[in-house]
């Protein structure tokens, strides 16, 4: 069983939904990741999204999409992504890590030239640091059996996001590979844009679960307290990126960490009543 499907089931027993924020590695300090993966954890974090900083991304709003240049400016590839949950895993063996990017990044991806480059050696070094889940957006299904094979033999969730737009056929063809959660995108469009209708996700959990037998999670437009505990009501989880990312830019660097922390805390305390 992965560390996902382990924290899922523990928290299913206990009555419980997975609380998953989501920060860009390398932003706003291209130092702070592990301190702030920690910071996380300790506000009530079961598990993290830590995106992997990409030129073009195409479902990123204005406010990763900055997050992610940052980071980009600052030096920050998927190798010193990599490194940093390393250095999460010295102090923390259980709390599990998803990489949330794109393809480009992986299929170009080479860190040692001591083995052939692409989605292998990415597999390789994944698990090495101890990585648990991955999320590529623009893989598809029906072209990620291989790819969810490699990953499977590692332990690792091949994770996938399902939309308003998807049908029942690409529910169907995610459900034939995707372990650990999907990620239901509750808005049409980019990440942090619209408001969220929390009666339009509680109507669609459903079709999906007739489709899907992991855990459902629900990101894109959950910016409170109180929208989480809507959510967290129908879904298994709950995905916070874009608020946290805007609450954590303008902070000082001895701030970073306690603000992130102190906002999930909030968002764990609502879930949890």
């Amino acid at each position: 069983m992965s560390r996902i499907a382990a924290t899922f089931a523990a928290l299913k027993a206990q009555g419980r939904k997975a609380l998953i924020p989501y920060v860009t590695a390398g932003f706003p300090f291209a130092d702070i990741t592990p301190e702030l993966m920690h910071a996380m954890v300790a506000g009530g974090a079961d598990v993290i999204e830590l995106g992997v900083p990409f030129s073009d991304p195409s479902a990123d709003g204005p406010v990763i999409q900055k997050a992610g240049d940052r980071a980009l400016a600052q030096g920050i590839g998927t190798a010193k992504v990599l490194d940093m949950v390393r250095r999460f895993r010295l102090q923390d063996q259980r709390t599990p890590v998803v990489l949330m990017g794109y393809a480009n990044p992986v299929e170009r991806y080479n860190q040692t030239h001591a083995q052939p480059a692409g989605e292998s050696a990415f597999v390789a070094d994944a698990a090495s640091a101890g990585v648990d889940g991955v999320l590529i957006v623009d893989y598809p299904p029906e072209e990620s059996q291989d790819f969810a094979a490699e990953l499977r033999a590692r332990d690792i969730d091949l994770i996938f996001l399902l939309a308003p737009t998807s049908t029942d056929e690409r529910m169907q063809q995610v459900a034939r590979i995707a372990s650990g959660y999907v990620y239901y995108v509750s808005l049409k469009g980019v990440t942090g844009a619209g408001t969220l209708d929390t009666g339009a996700v509680e109507a669609m959990l459903p079709r999906i679960r007739r489709h899907v037998s992991v855990p459902v999670g629900v990101g894109f437009g959950i910016r409170d307290a109180a929208t989480a505990r809507a959510i967290g009501k129908v879904a298994d989880a709950v995905v916070i990126g874009t608020r946290l990312i805007e609450l954590i830019d303008p902070q000082p660097r001895d701030r970073v960490a306690a603000t992130a922390q102190n906002f999930l805390r909030e968002i764990r305390s609502a879930l949890d009543s």
